[in-house]
């Protein structure tokens, strides 16, 4: 897959021969201050910086410079160790100089290539050829010697700049999309506290948690084979904690179907609001359905307001979050506010999945635009 125009064959170098490898030298995270200089940490590249190219930076450092490995604009970065291959086989390309760079950061200085380029091509075919490289066993490294024989295959430099403008939108408007829906998160949260809060100027009743939710114990529906499947079309096993579907089941029994419902973890206090059939991993799960008194999706969210938290490893909804009494109004008011936020949900629903979309747009673009 090519723009029209560009016909010469691309020619293929193993990094070693179009670039220059090194390590940066070290910036830990306790050596990280609110003002100093602009540094990059290796562990920033899974979780800050999710497009090829680097244009913001997030952290800075007070620490001595004068020894500190600096970037060069168009300097490729790719981390030295990781828990997995995968997640070292991870490039990005800084776009501005003199950024100090943390230890544990492969530095690739291209002489006459376009660093962006290259990066979206490491992150694309070649992503795999990096893994390959990397060493260890519980921990992965990957220093500048396994990187030079990494083979790239390189087109004229209009034609690399020319991909770098198509990919690097798309990055944008991903940006955009993940912006829009950090708003809507936030705007969700103030609108459900402004809600909850200002119940009790209302006519309500003060009732315990336990007589307006039932529960029921998890053992039933306790998968019994944890090696899950990707199809997506089998069973989901849920937890109520932030990876909420573990994977999926092709068992046929035990499966909890009896309409929507909130797992809730009596460890963490997480909860999430469930509309399909499930299993469940854990004996630590409560499933509780609404009485008659309560609307459920209302209760999901007077228990998200509530912000659950513990530290403690013990079993905490019969002997505390039962107890808790709550401002409950009219099931009519109940309802009213429970369509108000599901409307947002909706809303960052729709929005996920055309991030989503624009995600797959781009795995095919480094899946064909590379030869």
């Amino acid at each position: 897959m090519r723009f029209p125009g560009f016909t010469d064959e691309w020619k293929q170098y193993t990094i070693d021969d179009i670039a220059k490898i090194e390590k940066g030298s070290g910036i830990s995270k306790d050596q990280l201050s609110e003002d100093g200089e602009e540094c990059i940490l290796y562990g920033e590249l899974y979780t800050k910086y999710k497009s090829e190219i680097i244009n913001e930076i997030y952290s800075k450092t007070n620490i001595n410079s004068s020894k500190l490995t600096r970037s060069q604009k168009n300097d490729v970065i790719i981390p030295c160790s990781g828990e997995s291959a995968e997640d070292i086989a991870t490039s990005r390309c800084v776009s501005k100089d003199g950024i100090l760079l943390g230890g544990d950061l492969n530095i690739i200085r291209f002489k006459d290539q376009d660093g962006a380029f290259m990066s979206y091509q490491l992150n694309g075919k070649r992503k795999y050829d990096i893994a390959r490289v990397a060493q260890g066993v519980s921990v992965a490294h990957l220093y500048p010697d396994h990187l030079k024989s990494v083979k790239v295959n390189v087109p004229q430099i209009e034609e690399q700049r020319k991909i770098v403008r198509l990919l690097s939108l798309i990055d944008e408007r991903i940006a955009t999309q993940n912006k829009i829906i950090e708003d809507l998160k936030k705007l969700k949260s103030a609108i459900r506290w402004k809600i909850f809060s200002d119940l009790k100027n209302h006519q309500t009743k003060t009732i315990e948690v336990g007589e307006l939710l039932a529960y029921e114990q998890p053992s039933p529906y306790i998968v019994t084979n944890d090696e899950y499947v990707s199809d997506s079309n089998k069973i989901p096993v849920l937890t109520a904690n932030k990876g909420f579907i573990l994977g999926y089941t092709d068992e046929p029994f035990g499966i909890y179907q009896k309409g929507n419902c909130i797992i809730f973890d009596d460890f963490t206090m997480d909860a999430k609001y469930v509309t399909f059939p499930f299993k469940v991993k854990s004996s630590a799960i409560k499933i509780l359905t609404a009485k008659p008194s309560a609307n459920l999706r209302f209760m999901f969210e007077y228990l998200q307001s509530l912000d659950l938290k513990s530290e403690e490893h013990k079993r905490h909804y019969i002997s505390e979050v039962a107890k808790m009494v709550v401002s409950m109004p009219s099931i009519d008011m109940q309802k009213n506010i429970a369509s108000i936020l599901v409307s947002i949900d909706t809303k960052l629903m729709i929005e996920r999945n055309l991030t989503n979309r624009y995600e797959e747009e781009k795995q095919y673009l480094l899946s064909n635009m590379f030869i």
